[in-house]
């Protein structure tokens, strides 16, 4: 490792105490999540991995799989001021953003007045975000990267802790406008959210039509959580491990000689900030666990969510029938 083995086992002996706190206080609010949503356990471990990584999440599905459920319950839980936007054809980017306004003071001076609009807030559901036009989904760039905005020339920060949670349907449903690539890169992971098996369809059916419908309890606060997040980056990684995720995104990148049929199956690549993307959510997934230390199984684990949606499939391989996930998939075979 990058650190002498002193320093590793003092900053070892440190957080070992609190990674075991903090794992029991996620186990809570992962519990108290699955009240509400049944059937996808594993789209709540990847939402609040995100979340723990201190990152943006992009969950596709069809309309009726609790994605905005998820999003509004995952905020109680984790105790953030949350807002939605629900994006539509017509929406603009200073609804998103904000903009300025003309008033006149006493005196009969005139001034303008920022307005904010509902990007502040630390939980930021942007809600069937491919219903916008690319010029409305891109309002979301700056602040997703940069925590702030630009208006007029002015700096205005967003909240701590802040996070995007976007929904989105199927691409091949009516109205939908594919998301630009430089903005699929600022979402950490991407999680499909899949239809609810018959046991916990059957589970939704009894408590959603009830008298009473289930209303979690607020777990954690938002101040834990960005201690938790501060907690993540402190977490050590492997050289070994290191490796592999080098190696499994720079493999995913057509022209390097080292992906085998990646010049043949992929058009572009991931960037250098999937590498970042999966060393955050690697290490995030182990405070989740309760575990001190990645292996190349959380690599091999979290591969999928992390690349999907920053590469693209060539003319060649939709033609063959290749998926993104076979393409991945066979990455990954080496690490194994």
């Amino acid at each position: 490792m990058t650190t002498s083995a002193s320093n590793v086992v003092e900053t070892a002996a440190d957080i070992v105490p609190r990674i075991d706190a903090a794992a029991q206080k996620l186990a809570r609010a992962k519990a108290a999540t699955g009240q509400v949503i049944f059937g996808q356990e594993a789209v709540i471990e990847r939402t609040l991995l995100t979340l723990l990584a201190g990152g943006h999440g992009l969950l596709i599905g069809v309309p009726g799989v609790a994605k905005t459920l998820l999003v509004e319950t995952l905020g109680r839980v984790l105790g953030l001021d949350g807002k939605r936007i629900q994006f539509t054809p017509d929406l603009m980017p200073s609804d998103i953003v904000g903009s300025e306004v003309l008033e006149e003071q006493q005196g009969g001076r005139r001034a303008f007045r920022f307005i904010k609009g509902p990007i502040f807030a630390q939980l930021l559901m942007a809600d069937e975000i491919n219903r916008a036009s690319p010029k409305t989904q891109s309002a979301l760039l700056q602040a997703m990267q940069e925590h702030h905005v630009t208006v007029a020339g002015s700096r205005y920060d967003v909240p701590k802790p802040f996070h995007v949670l976007a929904t989105q349907n199927p691409l091949e449903q009516e109205g939908t406008y594919p998301l630009p690539e430089a903005q699929l890169d600022r979402f950490l992971l991407q999680i499909d959210v899949a239809y609810p098996d018959a046991g916990a369809e059957r589970r939704m059916l009894f408590s959603t039509t009830g008298v009473e419908t289930p209303k979690p309890e607020t777990i954690i606060t938002s101040d834990e959580l960005m201690s938790y997040q501060r907690l993540v980056r402190q977490i050590p990684v492997p050289d070994k491990v290191v490796e592999s995720i080098l190696g499994l995104v720079r493999s995913a990148r057509p022209g390097t000689g080292i992906g085998g049929d990646t010049d043949k199956h992929i058009a572009w690549g991931p960037g250098p900030r999937a590498s970042q993307a999966l060393m955050l959510a690697i290490r995030a997934k182990c405070l989740l666990d309760g575990r001190l230390a990645p292996s190349i199984d959380d690599v091999i684990a979290l591969a999928d969510p992390v690349l999907k949606h920053r590469m693209a499939l060539s003319f060649a391989a939709r033609a063959e029938g290749v998926t993104m996930a076979n393409v991945i998939t066979k990455l990954t075979q080496s690490l194994a």
